[in-house]
Order: structure tokens, then C-alpha cells, then sequence
């Protein structure tokens, strides 16, 4: 039973993923991670699988052996995360909302740029 959850949440998160490959306000690498490790409790040939594909397996790779991530990812990351702030400040989203959002988004940057690189 426990392993058909896992074994669905990194199915779902897979899709999430993908669609975050074309939405660039939704992430991907995290939600690959995620599959990694549902997987990783559910299905060895789909943890094999996503740990050999040619664009996600690196960066999940990178992770799984050293907690470490990109300087390009982080670099990708960062613009994201000036686009997320970007896109509610075009919209004159209220000050108070946008203060809470950076803190938020500064403690993301802080933890992607704190992570050894790959």
C-alpha cells in the first residue's frame, strides 16, 4: 500500500515537472527531486530511469550525491525567482504582500546560493 503512494506522489510529481519545463514560474528540478525520492521507496527501474535521462538525471544526480547544484541552475534559479517577484509587482500587488513575497524569495536565493556547486 505504502509503496503504490510513493509510487503515485513521484508519478505526479514527474507531471508537475514536465509542465515546469514549459511554465517558467513553476519549478522543475524540485519537483524531479521529489520523484527521485518517491521512487527511490516505490520502483527502482523508475529511480534508475530518472537518474539516467539525459536532462534531468544530472542535476537529481548532483543532488542525491552531494547536495549540490549548478552554477547555471542557480543562475536559472535566481531569474525565476526575480520573475515570480516581478510578475505580482507589474500587477501593483498590495506592498504589504510583495514585503512577505521578498522575504520569502530571499530566503530561497539564500538556500539555492549556500549549496555547494556541482
Amino acid at each position: 500500500m505504502k509503496r503504490s503512494l510513493w509510487l503515485i506522489l513521484g508519478l505526479l510529481a514527474v507531471v508537475l515537472g514536465v509542465i515546469g519545463v514549459f511554465l517558467p514560474l513553476l519549478p522543475t528540478v524540485p519537483f524531479l527531486l521529489l520523484a527521485a525520492f518517491c521512487f527511490g521507496r516505490s520502483s527502482v527501474r523508475l529511480h534508475d530511469w530518472l537518474l539516467s535521462h539525459p536532462t534531468f538525471g544530472p542535476p537529481i544526480a548532483d543532488w542525491e550525491r552531494s547536495r549540490a547544484i549548478s552554477r547555471r541552475a542557480k543562475i536559472l534559479a535566481s531569474l525565476s525567482l526575480i520573475a515570480a517577484f516581478g510578475f505580482p509587482l507589474w500587477l501593483g500587488v498590495r506592498v504589504e504582500v510583495l514585503a512577505i513575497q521578498v522575504l520569502i524569495l530571499l530566503a530561497v536565493a539564500l538556500f539555492i546560493w549556500t549549496r555547494p556547486e556541482a
